[in-house]
């Protein structure tokens, strides 16, 4: 069995850097993880829910406009806090306020703007300096149990674990008796069937299975490979899980926040 570290020593990878064009009424002007769930953008939402669990190390791969990131994590406090400035002494603003307990330490780093999800993650292996580190993507939340996964993984003793959800599907479903209609739903939770919903967990050896191509996708040949060596478990998550990547998913998740009734909010 993999011994297990405490969550606060555990880096969390975020991939920041794709173009979300099927998001492209919100991502032309930023990239997809900035772009809002209520006044805070979706990334930071994900990183709450990491910081719940007592994470604290995150390391962001960076593509697409990010200097838009990079300059939100920079000027955090004066977006966030009251201070005062003295405008003839050049000296750092004085703080006042403290409006959250982020105790966070964020790591952007640079990994291309056309760089495919594995060589993103190859290119911060360096930023990786425990056995243990979890990945994820900056565009789904979730109410998911991250004690119970990181169990699960140790548990299980395999370089990867994958948190399985149930998928969404893109129609409405309807139940019908003849020529009539008795009951619709829109976009609802299929109960056959298993797909990734992000949220992993990997043993730095994993790495192993990257390719230093630029271009390569940690979903094909890497995950593909990890689960022909049997060397992959799957966390089943039947709680509730969304991702951002249409304007209907934005619309959606914004209408769970503004209705105050957010399912991934423990905090």
């Amino acid at each position: 069995m993999i011994a297990r570290p405490s969550n606060s020593e555990i880096p969390v990878v975020i991939l920041c850097g794709g173009k979300g064009t099927r998001l492209r009424e919100e991502t032309v002007s930023r990239p997809k993880p900035m772009v809002e769930i209520g006044t805070q953008p979706i990334l930071w939402h994900i990183m709450k829910i990491y910081g719940q669990f007592g994470f604290r190390r995150f390391i962001l791969c960076l593509g697409y406009k990010g200097w838009e990131i990079k300059q939100y994590f920079l000027r955090y406090h004066e977006m966030h806090r009251d201070f005062t400035v003295s405008m003839n002494s050049g000296e750092a603003p004085q703080f006042h306020t403290r409006d959250s307990d982020e105790d966070w330490e964020v790591t952007c780093a640079e990994t291309g703007a056309d760089t495919g999800t594995g060589g993103r993650l190859h290119r911060v292996q360096s930023y990786l300096d425990t056995p243990t580190f979890c990945f994820t993507y900056g565009d789904a939340v979730a109410r998911i149990d991250l004690d119970a996964l990181l169990d699960s993984h140790f548990g299980e003793g395999r370089l990867a674990t994958v948190t399985g959800v149930h998928p969404t599907s893109r129609y409405g479903e309807m139940n019908v008796e003849g020529s009539q209609v008795v009951e619709f739903n829109e976009k609802p939770t299929l109960a056959e069937g298993v797909v990734s919903g992000g949220f992993f967990v990997f043993q730095r050896e994993a790495l192993q299975y990257l390719s230093s191509d630029p271009e390569h996708f940690l979903e094909l040949e890497p995950l593909q490979n990890l689960a022909r060596d049997r060397q992959m478990s799957v966390y089943h998550h039947e709680g509730f899980w969304h991702p951002m990547d249409t304007y209907r998913d934005y619309l959606h998740l914004n209408k769970l926040w503004k209705e105050a009734k957010p399912p991934w909010k423990t905090w």
